[in-house]
Formats: C-alpha cells, structure tokens, sequence
C-alpha cells in the first residue's frame, strides 16, 4: 500500500478525485452558497495560485538551461539539423492531422445546425453577456519578428514570450560549440551544473503537485453550472471526441509506426497529463513533462531538452482543433438563423489561421480565446459571439492542454527512437 501511494500519479489522481467529491457535497449540500462555502472555496484557490506561482518561478530558468544544454549535447552541424528538423515537421504533421480530424468530426455532426429562433436565441444570449477580448489582426511578420526580441530579459520576464527566448537559448547551445575548447568546456561545465541545480529545485517542487492539483480543481468544480443548452452540449461532446480520437487513435498510430507501445507510453506520461488537465497550462506543466519523458521514458536529455520546451511553446495540437471546432460550430450557428454556409475555400483557411496561431497562443489558461476571435474576424463572425462557448471553455482548456502536453511527450520519444536510443528499455 505504501509503494501504491509513494507514486506521483497515483497521489495526483486521489488528489483529482477528492477534488471532486468535496465540490460536488459542497454544492449537494448547499454549502457553496454559504459563508464557509465562500471560504473554503478562497482558500482552495488560494493554495492553487501559490502552486501556480512556485511552478511559474522556475519555468523560466528550467527552459532556458534545459533547451541550452540540449542544443549544446547535440553539437553543431547535421545533427542538430536532423533533429531540428524532425522536430518541427512532426508538430507541424501532427497539428495539420488533428485539424483535419475536427474539421470532419464537425461536418458530420454539425453541433450548430439548430432551429432559426434556437440559433438567434443562443447568439442573442451571448452578443449581450459576451467576454471583452481585445485582439488585432494576426500578423505572420509580427509573430516572426517576436522570435527575435530585441530585449530577451523582458521576454524571459513574459510567458507569451517564450519562443523568444527558446531561440535565443538555442543560439547560445549550438554556438558554444564552435568555441575554442577550453572556453567551450568552462561554458557546457557552468551551463549543465545550472541545469542540474533547477532539476533538484523541480523535484523538491514536485512533492507538493497532489496539493497544487487538489487546489487547481477543487474550485472550478465547485463554480462549474450543470445547465448547458443543447447546441453548446453538442459542441462540448464533438470536441471530446476530436481530441480523444487524436489522442488515442493518431498518436497512437504514429508511436506504433515506430514501435512504441502507446499503452506503455500513456502510463508513463500519466503524471504529466494529469497536471496539464490541472492546471491548463503546458508551460506550468512542463517540469512534470520532462522528468516523465526522461525518468520514465529513457529520453536522453539532449534530445528532451530540445524537444519538449519548445513542443510547450509552439506544438498546440489541441488548441488549434479547439479554435477550428469553435469558428465552425459558431458559423454553423449563423447558417441556423438565416447566414451563409462556409464553403471549402474558407473552411482550408480556418485549418491554416488555426494551426498558425496555435503556433502563437501563450501555454496559460484560456489563451485559445484570442486566436478564435482572430480567426472569427477574417470568416466575418462578429466577436462577440464567442460568449456561446465560454461556459465550456474552461473544462475543455484542461481537456486540450493535455492533448498538447501529450504531444510533446510523443515527439520527444517518436524522435529519441528515430535516433536509436532505447525508450523504455525495449
């Protein structure tokens, strides 16, 4: 029994699951609309946002040594290419493949195709309590020129910048390299000892995961409504089954391709999809994600390094099938009451708008919101319609950021095996 609980996944599913059963008597027994309700709740949210914030104090410096030591073990020349490479047409494949399976999955089942007065009642609902996002214009060249940040301790100082400083951190990997010896061995020497030394500061930080996580969920179980209209369900069940059958049928088609078992691999990752699910975000996740993909998987931390850091800013599988599942049910809602249907120009371009600004969605809670209202101006969707998925939005954060985490995860031992190292022993 003491071995059952000494492990991390199984500490944080009892913490998910006493999470659950104290919101849902609190709100059985009417105690969430009491003073002690009000407060236990406070104090519940208070201990996730400490945890979020010890998480969120060593993200920074955890990305940028492990993304330097990573690009620095893989050295100069071709194979840092071959692996950059691969790297970026996997997230890219892969995002690409999870739109297309959204894009059917809402075709067929049309959550949005309603009555005319359901349709007008539900966008007339939403125009008048809608969010206030303020977003401009996606810009291609301004997401490129934020790769490169002119102040790059600013940037290290915004999570929403975090590209930046993964490209910064890989100059400094692959230009110690080319150092006279003896400067580039005091460099890698100081570089890995500080790498090492966040390490130890993330396992200490890690022990107090199943209380973060109890203090992330409790709340939001405890806030979450049981009344959700038709349509909105709909919705909610179409992007369920978009991101399960991403996640357990097309990564597990593509782990196979390189013989990996996708049970051995989701039972591995376990800890890190349950504190994606917690905190919906794959930055606060990402010291959990490579101490899975290291310790449980057998992925070297040069490949690791690499991989997964940047896989946390720029592979958002789940986010994009999010934004495009939400553009189409919402236009499906405007064809309802009396609009044009979209046809199949414009559908390839909410596939393309959706996998760019996934690129650029920030790895915290709720950043899809933004990217949707992008894509909605450029279909014509006036923003403030995006109030008809807020009330799902949160649990379905959760949902597709562990689909992104698990990506991560996929890329690190798809590419560790593609470059014949052992993951999981075999």
């Amino acid at each position: 029994m003491r071995k059952f609980l000494n492990k991390l996944h199984w500490q944080v599913a009892i913490a998910l699951v006493l999470a659950i059963a104290v919101a849902v008597f609190m709100r059985q027994t009417g105690l969430d609309k009491t003073p002690f309700g009000e407060g236990a709740e406070g104090l519940f949210s208070f201990i996730g946002k400490l945890f979020m914030r010890i998480l969120s104090m060593i993200v920074v410096p955890l990305v940028f040594t492990s993304v330097v030591c990573g690009s620095m073990s893989l050295g100069g020349g071709r194979r840092f290419l071959r692996i950059g490479v691969k790297t970026v047409v996997f997230y890219l494949a892969t995002g690409v493949a999870a739109i297309m399976v959204t894009l059917l999955l809402v075709n067929l089942i049309s959550p949005g195709s309603v009555s005319a007065e359901t349709a007008k009642g539900i966008l007339g609902d939403a125009a008048s309590a809608a969010p206030q996002i303020k977003a401009g214009k996606f810009d291609l060249s301004e997401f490129v020129l934020r790769m490169f940040p002119p102040n790059i301790i600013q940037a290290a100082a915004d999570n929403t910048q975090l590209l930046g400083l993964i490209i910064f951190a890989i100059c400094i990997g692959v230009f110690v390299n080319l150092l006279p010896e003896k400067q580039a061995h005091i460099l890698k020497d100081f570089l890995n000892a500080f790498n090492a030394l966040f390490e130890k500061i993330t396992g200490a930080v890690m022990r107090l995961l199943p209380i973060g996580v109890f203090g992330l969920t409790a709340p939001v179980c405890m806030r979450a409504g049981g009344d959700v209209i038709a349509p909105v369900l709909m919705f909610f069940i179409t992007v369920c089954l978009a991101l399960a059958l991403h996640m357990f049928v097309v990564m597990s088609f593509i782990l196979r391709i390189r013989g990996i078992s996708p049970i051995a691999h989701l039972k591995a990752m376990t800890p890190s999809i349950l504190t994606s699910f917690s905190t919906s975000s794959s930055v606060a996740a990402l010291p959990v994600t490579l101490e899975c993909v290291e310790n449980s998987a057998g992925v070297p931390k040069n490949i690791s390094g690499f991989t997964v850091p940047l896989g946390a800013t720029v592979n958002m599988n789940g986010s994009a099938l999010y934004e495009c599942a939400a553009v189409m049910f919402i236009s499906q809602l405007y064809v309802s009451a009396g609009g044009e249907p979209l046809g199949l120009a414009m559908q390839f371009g909410i596939m393309v708008l959706a996998l760019l600004t996934s690129i650029g969605v920030a790895g915290i809670p709720s950043a899809s919101l933004v990217a949707i209202v992008l894509i909605m101006g450029v279909v014509g969707i006036p923003p403030e319609a995006i109030g008809v998925i807020w009330m799902t939005d949160r649990i379905l954060d959760m949902m597709r950021t562990s689909v992104n985490v698990y990506g991560d995860t996929c890329a690190a031992v798809w590419i560790a095996k593609s470059e014949n190292f052992p993951v999981y022993k075999d």
